[in-house]
């Protein structure tokens, strides 16, 4: 990691009252817990897709999968 990174990484730190290695934790799960609500927001936007009225994208998928049997 370049000195310069480091060095405002340690002030930023510092200025939190933590350790470098606290406040990376700290930014890594904020991180991965944002990715994680990213990654289920877009699940739940497939199932509602999936789920509407009128048998969504998947039952058209489904009966077109049959009727090319």
């Amino acid at each position: 990691m370049p000195d310069d990174l480091l060095e405002r990484l340690d002030a930023k730190a510092r200025a939190n009252r933590e350790t470098r290695s606290g406040f990376l934790r700290r930014l890594a799960e904020r991180e991965l817990d944002a990715e994680l609500k990213r990654e289920r927001e877009e699940l739940e936007e497939l199932l509602e897709k999936a789920t509407a009225p009128m048998g969504g994208e998947a039952a058209r998928l489904i009966r077109e999968d049959r009727e090319s049997h």
